[in-house]
């Protein structure tokens, strides 16, 4: 569960209010069958189906997709990453179906990531609407030779009647007083700048002793994280908690919400730390600037520079007067340009495009 499947969630349960219908169809990968967003999904009544996949390339696939869009009479099928972009492409491209994608962003961490998102932004050229949620990500499509008029840019939005009167889960909320707690939540990957973050930890320990830093999330990179926090002697003041299921809940624990990332779209858990009423500390890559404002709803900072972070959080940690202020501002800021309403009529928006768009081809 990330920013994509939180996107997922959000959409759908706005497009059931009202008079319009959403149906997921999630992979199951046999390697790693990782079923959160369709078990969510189920729980909150939205409908969601599995589609079985066997390794990299499994043709089977295939019919799994156009059954399901059959099945469910489906005016537009929406895909989220490069593997549903190819996928869907594949197996709807001859049915007249109007296909929109929505563009996260791409990681080039390595040349196989690096191949995924270049055939990825090969195949869109080919659908009827291509979202981005950034202007970096319009930028690139734009540059891939995805047609102008296809291109769409919609800034993602969160629900954010679950951030309100959130309980703490991470310290014990009847206490007067509990040391401060410093929290980044993300993928355990080298883009999201957890590294840094853990090295920003030691110099902000050095003054403030006291501090406690967690991680939320999942990831390939856990195992050198965990190694890395033994490195650096932190591990009585920092942990990794990976994966939670009250979010919320984490949020309301946070003196603090740091984004470390080296590469970011739009990042979710920014939107949600913020819709908590959480000061930020963010460094500037990406569609963050878009939304961190320095001095304003948080503070930010260039990437990869740890005493920076450092020196900001220090300065927020012994203010609770701008913290406040900040987290203030953050929140109003979601409240007013960043809720799933103005999200999912930006969508809306956009279906008709992609309906007008397929029957011109």
């Amino acid at each position: 569960m990330y920013g994509a499947e939180a996107v997922i969630l959000n959409l759908s349960r706005a497009l059931n209010q009202g008079p319009h219908s959403s149906v997921l169809g999630v992979f199951s990968n046999s390697a790693n069958p990782n079923l959160q967003l369709h078990e969510v999904a189920n729980k909150e009544g939205i409908e969601s189906h599995l589609i079985p996949c066997k390794g990299q390339v499994d043709p089977s696939v295939f019919a799994g997709i156009r059954d399901l869009a059959a099945r469910t009479k489906a005016d537009i099928v929406h895909a989220h990453g490069y593997k549903a972009d190819i996928y869907t492409y594949v197996a709807l491209r001859a049915t007249g179906t109007p296909l929109v994608s929505t563009c996260h962003t791409w990681y080039d961490n390595n040349r196989l990531v690096t191949l995924y998102g270049w055939a990825d932004r090969l195949v869109l050229r080919n659908y009827a609407a291509v979202v981005a949620v950034s202007d970096e990500v319009k930028e690139r499509l734009l540059e891939a030779g995805v047609r102008k008029d296809k291109v769409h840019l919609v800034r993602n939005g969160i629900d954010l009647r679950p951030f309100d009167n959130a309980i703490p889960s991470l310290h014990d909320n009847s206490l007067p007083d509990h040391p401060p707690i410093v929290g980044l939540i993300g993928r355990l990957s080298i883009e999201k700048g957890v590294d840094i973050f853990l090295q920003t930890a030691t110099r902000v320990l050095a003054e403030l002793p006291s501090t406690t830093f967690v991680v939320v999330g999942e990831g390939p990179d856990r195992d050198k994280l965990e190694s890395l926090i033994d490195e650096l002697k932190i591990r009585k003041n920092a942990t990794i908690l990976g994966r939670r299921d009250d979010m919320p809940s984490v949020y309301a624990s946070l003196d603090i919400m740091v984004s470390a990332s080296r590469q970011e779209g739009l990042p979710m858990a920014i939107l949600e730390g913020m819709a908590s009423g959480l000061p930020l500390v963010a460094t500037a890559v990406g569609a963050v600037p878009t939304i961190v404002f320095d001095d304003h709803t948080g503070v930010l900072l260039p990437p990869e520079n740890p005493q920076l972070l450092a020196s900001a959080i220090v300065k927020l940690l012994r203010d609770s007067t701008e913290r406040k202020r900040l987290g203030a501002a953050a929140r109003k800021l979601i409240e007013d340009e960043f809720s799933a309403v103005r999200m999912t009529a930006d969508y809306l928006r956009v279906y008709e495009a992609a309906a007008f768009q397929g029957k011109k081809q």
